[in-house]
C-alpha cells in the first residue's frame, strides 16, 4: 500500500516555512433552527436513547514492570444516531475512546498506532496525529506535542508515570493544525487518575462515578459528520453528544452520583444546570480535589474544562432531571443545544456505601496554597486576532516552527513561581490551557474567581474583554509523600482550546529551564514505523 503523501501545503506546516492560515472570526451570538442537512426525522428527539459509558481499558501486558496499554487509531463506520452509519477516527474502534484508569503513582506505557487512512475521506488532509494526555505534567517527549506527529503507518509508546493526585484527565489528539478535525472525527477519551484519599472521603465510586463527555455535531444528508470550523471561529453542531450519544437518557438511583462533567467540544462553551431545583456540588476541577466542596446551580465550562460534582438524587426518586445547556456568548444555538441529557430517577438505591459528600476535601492543595507574594514575576500574554490571524502577543505556532522550535514565549526556571495576566480583545472568548502545569485562579477584571473555580485548574475560560490572573509554580509535579521532588524541564505549549484557533495559530509554547534545557519533544522518543514489536504479556 501507498504511504500518507503531504501536500506541500501540510508539508509547509510541519517544516520550518510554515504559514499562518487566515481566520475569517464570527460576528455576534447566532440562533439557527438547524446545521444538519440530514432530514429531521432521522434525528432522535432528545432523552430517547439510552445512556451508555465508554469501554475501560486494560493493560494488554507489562514492560520493564509498567503495564502497557494499546490504542489503534483507525476509521471506522458507527452509528452515532440510530440507524445511521458515520464514518468516525476511533480509539480502539469506540467514539469517545475507551477511558483509561489507573492508580496514582503507578507508571503505565500507552502504545498509540495510527493505523488512520491516507487521506481524511472528505476533507482531504494526511490524518497524522500526536497524543496530548491533557492536565498531566508529562515529560516532553510525551506530552502530545503539536509538531511530534506519527503519520499513518507509524506508532508511539507514550510513558504515563502517573505521580499528580487523583484527577479527571483526558487524551485527545494534539496533530499540528488538524487536531480540530481529528478531536471532532472522534479522537478523545477520559483517563481518570485515582488514589485511596477519595476512597476514604466517602464519594461515590464504581457505577456511581461516571464519565461525562459532552461534544456536539452536525451531519450531512448521507448521515456522515459535517465540518464547519465558521471561518476558523469555531465548529458548532446542531446534535449534542454524550459519551458520543445524542441527548441521552440515564437511569440513576436516588443517592448521589459523582459526575466527572467534561466539555469535550471543538467549539462550543456550555452553561450546564439541572432542572426541578436540584443542584451540583463541585467536589474536584481538572488538578484533583478542591479544598472546600462547592455546591452551585450551574456551571460554565469551556472547551476542555472538566469539573467533577456530585448529584444527589434522592429528593427526586420517581421523577426526571435533566441537564439544560444555556449557553454562552458567541455560540450558536440551535433548536435542541440547550438540552444535554436527562436522569430518570429510580425509587430504589441497591447499594448505600460511598454515598458521602463532606465538605473538606483537600484543604492543603498545594496550588492552592500559592501566595502573589512568591511570585518571582508578572507576564502579560495577550491572545487576539492580528492580520486575521490567532495570536498570542504576537506568537503564532509557524513562529516556532521557522525558529527551528526554538522560539519561546516565556522560560521560567524550574520551581519559578509566576502570575500570568491573561488577556483579550475583540467579540471571542478563549478557554487557555497551559500545558504542563496545574494553576490558580486569582482573579478575573479583579472580582474573585466564580465558586466552581475554586480549586487546581489546567485550562481557564477566559470571556470576550476579560482579563484573568493565574498564578503556578513551573516544572514542579506534586508528588506522593515520601516521594523525592520532582522538576520538569523543557517545551511545553500554551494554546487556545477552540481548537479551531489553535490549528490557525493561537498557539505558543514556553520553555521550563531556558533554551536547551529538557528532553527535546521531537527527537527524544519519536514515532517508530510499524510494525510494532510485540508487546511483552502479562504474566
Amino acid at each position: 500500500m501507498d504511504g500518507p503523501r503531504l501536500t506541500r501545503r501540510d508539508a509547509l506546516k510541519i517544516g520550518v516555512l510554515g504559514t499562518a492560515a487566515l481566520a475569517i472570526p464570527m460576528t455576534g451570538t447566532l440562533s439557527a433552527k438547524r446545521a444538519s442537512e440530514l432530514a429531521e426525522s432521522r434525528i432522535p428527539r432528545p432523552y430517547t436513547v439510552p445512556f451508555r459509558r465508554p469501554p475501560i481499558l486494560h493493560p494488554v501486558g507489562r514492560d520493564g514492570g509498567r503495564d502497557v496499554y494499546e490504542i489503534t487509531q483507525q476509521q471506522v463506520k458507527r452509528e452515532i444516531l440510530p440507524g445511521v452509519k458515520t464514518t468516525v477516527f476511533t480509539y480502539n474502534g469506540t467514539v469517545p475512546g475507551p477511558t483509561i484508569r489507573v492508580q496514582r503513582n503507578r507508571p503505565i506505557v500507552v502504545r498509540q498506532i495510527n493505523k488512520l487512512p491516507n487521506k481524511h475521506p472528505t476533507l482531504g488532509y494526511v490524518p497524522w496525529t500526536s497524543t496530548h494526555l491533557h492536565g498531566a505534567p508529562s515529560l516532553p517527549q510525551y506530552d502530545g506535542y503539536a509538531s511530534d506527529i506519527s503519520l499513518p503507518g507509524y506508532y508511539k509508546d507514550y510513558v504515563y508515570d502517573n505521580l499528580e493526585p487523583a484527577r479527571t484527565l483526558w487524551y485527545h489528539d494534539h496533530g499540528v493544525h488538524h487536531t480540530a478535525e481529528n478531536v471532532y472525527m472522534g479522537l478523545a477519551g477520559q483517563y481518570h487518575v485515582l488514589d485511596g484519599r477519595e476512597n476514604v472521603l466517602g464519594l461515590p465510586r464504581g457505577i456511581y462515578d461516571v464519565p461525562v463527555m459532552i461534544s456536539d455535531a452536525a451531519f450531512t444528508a448521507s448521515g456522515e459528520l459535517l465540518f464547519d470550523s465558521n471561518g476558523d471561529s469555531g465548529h458548532m453542531g446542531d446534535v449534542i453528544l454524550v459519551n458520543g450519544r445524542p441527548w441521552p437518557l440515564m437511569e440513576v438511583e436516588p443517592r448521589k452520583y459523582r459526575l466527572r462533567l467534561h466539555a469535550a467540544t471543538v467549539g462550543r462553551g456550555l452553561t450546564l444546570r439541572l432542572t426541578r431545583g436540584a443542584f451540583m456540588t463541585v467536589v474536584a476541577t481538572e488538578g484533583g480535589l478542591v479544598p472546600l466542596a462547592q455546591p452551585v446551580d450551574r456551571i460554565k465550562l469551556g472547551m476542555a474544562e472538566r469539573y467533577d460534582v456530585v448529584v444527589d438524587f434522592a429528593p427526586f426518586a420517581g421523577q426526571r432531571v435533566e441537564m439544560r445547556n444555556e449557553g454562552v456568548d458567541n455560540s450558536i444555538d440551535y433548536d435542541h443545544t440547550d438540552k444535554v441529557m436527562a436522569f430518570q430517577v429510580g425509587t430504589v438505591v441497591t447499594d448505600p456505601a460511598n454515598n458521602a459528600l463532606p465538605q473538606v476535601l483537600n484543604p492543603n492543595s498545594p496550588v492552592m496554597v500559592l501566595r502573589e507574594d512568591q511570585a518571582v514575576r508578572t507576564r502579560n500574554l495577550e491572545f487576539h486576532r492580528q492580520n486575521g490571524m490567532w495570536v498570542i502577543n504576537d506568537h503564532i505556532w509557524d513562529d516556532v516552527v521557522r525558529s527551528g522550535f526554538r522560539k519561546a514565549i516565556a522560560a521560567p526556571a524550574p520551581g519559578d513561581i509566576e502570575i500570568w495576566k491573561l488577556s483579550t480583545s475583540g467579540g471571542w472568548f478563549h478557554p487557555v490551557h497551559v500545558h504542563l502545569t496545574d494553576f490558580r485562579i486569582l482573579d478575573r477584571d479583579g472580582r474573585s474567581p466564580q465558586p466552581y473555580e475554586l480549586g487546581p485548574k489546567d485550562t481557564v475560560y477566559l470571556g470576550e474583554g476579560e482579563d484573568v490572573r493565574i498564578i503556578a509554580e513551573f516544572g514542579a509535579v506534586v508528588t506522593p509523600p515520601g516521594q523525592p521532588e520532582i522538576r520538569r524541564t523543557g517545551r511545553y505549549m500554551i494554546h487556545c482550546h477552540n481548537v479551531s484557533h489553535e490549528d490557525h495559530d493561537m498557539m505558543t509554547q514556553f520553555w521550563v529551564g531556558g533554551e536547551g534545557a529538557g528532553p527535546d519533544p521531537m527527537t527524544a522518543a519519536p514515532p517508530q514505523p510499524l510494525p510494532a514489536p510485540p508487546i511483552p504479556p502479562i504474566v
